[in-house]
């Protein structure tokens, strides 16, 4: 059992010595100043970090497609039919912004617009309410921004 031990102990020592041996080659000192480093970079590194921020770009695209923000609920109640004039009513009325129907038992929601701010949404809740004039509220909810309104990924730190 000894024996197999200071076998195994011997080779433990000779891989210590033989990894903290200089295997890299020899190091050449810059001819100026030994105190100088020179690095020297392969040009397609740069294309790689160019074509991860495009891969960056567009997998995180999505996420950054849906942010908080506002919308304004018109309508709720378990009436069906109510709802869906509603719905009807604002998309011709209103036919830029994008109407949400949303089924909570036993009520049905309908919530029009992606405001970024809640002014903006208080804004609209005027001009909406001189068709439903009452049970009108602004709700912070998750909006969908247009592709055109979506954030650049940061590039300035490759």
């Amino acid at each position: 059992m000894y024996k197999l031990l200071l076998i195994i102990l011997l080779l433990t020592a000779r891989m210590a010595v033989a990894q903290t041996s200089d295997s890299t080659g020899p190091m050449i000192p810059h001819p100026a100043d030994s105190s100088t480093v020179t690095i020297l970079k392969d040009p397609r590194i740069d294309q790689l970090v160019r074509k991860q921020i495009e891969i960056n770009e567009a997998t995180t695209r999505d996420s950054r497609r849906y942010v908080q923000g506002w919308r304004i609920q018109v309508i709720n109640s378990p009436d069906r039919s109510k709802v869906f004039a509603a719905k009807a009513t604002m998309l011709q009325e209103f036919p830029d912004w994008k109407a949400y129907l949303l089924y909570s038992s036993p009520n049905y929601k309908l919530r029009v617009g992606n405001f970024k701010t809640q002014e903006e949404a208080e804004d609209a809740v005027k001009q909406i309410s001189r068709i439903f004039p009452s049970g009108i509220y602004v709700i912070p909810d998750v909006i969908e921004l247009k592709l055109t309104d979506l954030p650049k990924a940061d590039t300035t730190n490759p």
